[in-house]
C-alpha cells in the first residue's frame, strides 16, 4: 500500500524555522502545500509497471528523508514567479537522481542501514538494488527530457560529476594529489553538485533573473560541502545511533573523514602524540577487517569525538556554510533569502 502524503509529511520534511513571524509563516504553508505535491508526485513516479521493480524501486523514498534538494527547488523558485508545473518536475527530478545515488552507494561501501531500515542490497541483492538505482536515473532523466536542451545538458553534468566523485573517492587521492583537496572535492561533487543543481533549476524555471542562478548555485555547491564535513562530526557522536548507526561507523570501516586526515597531516608534521593515536586507530581497523568486533574501537571512537581535529572539522563546515551565504549577497533582501541563511545555519547545527 502506498505511504499517504499529507502536509504534516511535508512538515518532516520542512525546516520550520527557516520562516519567522507571520507573513513568513504564511510562506512556509505555501510551502509545505506544495512540497505535499511533490511527495505525492514522486512516489507516483516510482512505479514502473512491475511488482518486481516497484517495491525496490520505492523502497528508499518511503523510509522517508529530509527532501531538502526538492525543498531548496522550490524556495529558490520564489525569487521568480514561484513553483509550476516545470519547477516541480525539476524538483523530482533531482530527488530521483539523489534516490538512485544511494542504492548505487550503499552497494559500494557495503552499507547495512539507509534511514533508520536496512539497506536494499540486504533486502534484496546487489544487483537488484544497483538496477533500482538505474531505473530511477532512467527515470529522472525522462522527466528532465521534456524541459529544454538545458536542463537536459545540466542533468548530465550534475550525473557526470557524482559519478567522478564515487570514482575518486573509491580510488583515493594519487601521489601528486593533496589529501585534504582531494577529499573536498569529493564531496562537492558527490552532494554539492546535485544541492547546487537543486537550486538552480528553482531560478530557471520560475523566470526568475538570470543572474541569481549563479548565486544560488555556488551557495548550494558550499552548503553541500557543510552538510558532509558536519556528517563527518556527527558519525563520531553517541546521537547517532539514534538513526541506527554505531557511533564510529566510518572510523570502524575505514573510510577517510576530515578529522581522520586532520590526524593524519598533524602526524606527517612529525607530532607524536597523533602519530601514536593514529596507528592505535590504523591497527582497530585492520582488526575489524579481520573479523574482530567492531567495538574493540570504542575508545579510540570516543577520543577522537573529543579531539581538537573534530572541533576543526565542525569549524570548517561552518566556514562552509558562511562562504555559502556570502554568495547570496547580490539576491534581495526577502523572504527567501532569510530562508536560504537559515538554511545554511541548520545545516551546521544539526545532530543528525
Amino acid at each position: 500500500m502506498n505511504r499517504p502524503i499529507t502536509e504534516d509529511t511535508a512538515t518532516q520534511a520542512m525546516p520550520m524555522h527557516l520562516f519567522r513571524g507571520a507573513a513568513e509563516k504564511r510562506h512556509a504553508d505555501r510551502m509545505k502545500k506544495e512540497l505535499a505535491v511533490v511527495e505525492q508526485d514522486l512516489l507516483d513516479q516510482l512505479g514502473f509497471a512491475s511488482a518486481v521493480a516497484d517495491a525496490p524501486a520505492r523502497y528508499l523514498a518511503e523510509a522517508g528523508g529530509k527532501r531538502i534538494r526538492p525543498m531548496l527547488t522550490l524556495l529558490t523558485s520564489e525569487l521568480g514567479s514561484g513553483p509550476n508545473d516545470q519547477v516541480r518536475r525539476a524538483a523530482i527530478a533531482i530527488e530521483l537522481t539523489h534516490l538512485a545515488s544511494l542504492y548505487h552507494d550503499d552497494v559500494m561501501d557495503d552499507a547495512r542501514l539507509r534511514r533508520g531500515v536496512p539497506a536494499a542490497q540486504t533486502v534484496w541483492s546487489n544487483s537488484v538494488a544497483i538496477l533500482a538505482g538505474d531505473l530511477l536515473f532512467a527515470r529522472a532523466s525522462s522527466l528532465v527530457s521534456g524541459m529544454g536542451e538545458e536542463a537536459i545538458l545540466l542533468q548530465a553534468k550534475t550525473f557526470e560529476r557524482l559519478c567522478l566523485g564515487q570514482l575518486h573517492e573509491t580510488v583515493g587521492p594519487g601521489p601528486e594529489d593533496d589529501p585534504m583537496r582531494h577529499y573536498l572535492q569529493v564531496l562537492a561533487d558527490k552532494t554539492g553538485a546535485l544541492i547546487s543543481t537543486a537550486a538552480r533549476m528553482g531560478v530557471l524555471f520560475s523566470g526568475a533573473p538570470r543572474e541569481y542562478a549563479d548565486c544560488v548555485t555556488a551557495y548550494g555547491e558550499k552548503i553541500g560541502v557543510a552538510f558532509q564535513l558536519i556528517d563527518d562530526v556527527i558519525d563520531l557522536s553517541p546521537k547517532a545511533e539514534q538513526t541506527g548507526k554505531r557511533a564510529g561507523t566510518d572510523l570502524r570501516a575505514g573510510v577517510v573523514t576530515m578529522p581522520l586526515l586532520l590526524l593524519r597531516d598533524r602526524a606527517a608534521r612529525g607530532d607524536a602524540a597523533a602519530t601514536e593515536f593514529l596507528a592505535r586507530i590504523d591497527a582497530g581497523v585492520a582488526r575489524i577487517a579481520a573479523g574482530e568486533d567492531a567495538a574493540i574501537l570504542d575508545p579510540e571512537v570516543t577520543e577522537l569525538r573529543e579531539h581538537e581535529v573534530t572541533r576543526e572539522t565542525e569549524q570548517a563546515a561552518r566556514q562552509w556554510a558562511a562562504d555559502a551565504v556570502a554568495a547570496l549577497a547580490p539576491l534581495p533582501k526577502s523572504a527567501v533569502k532569510r530562508g536560504l541563511e537559515r538554511l545554511a545555519e541548520s545545516i551546521v547545527t544539526r545532530e543528525g
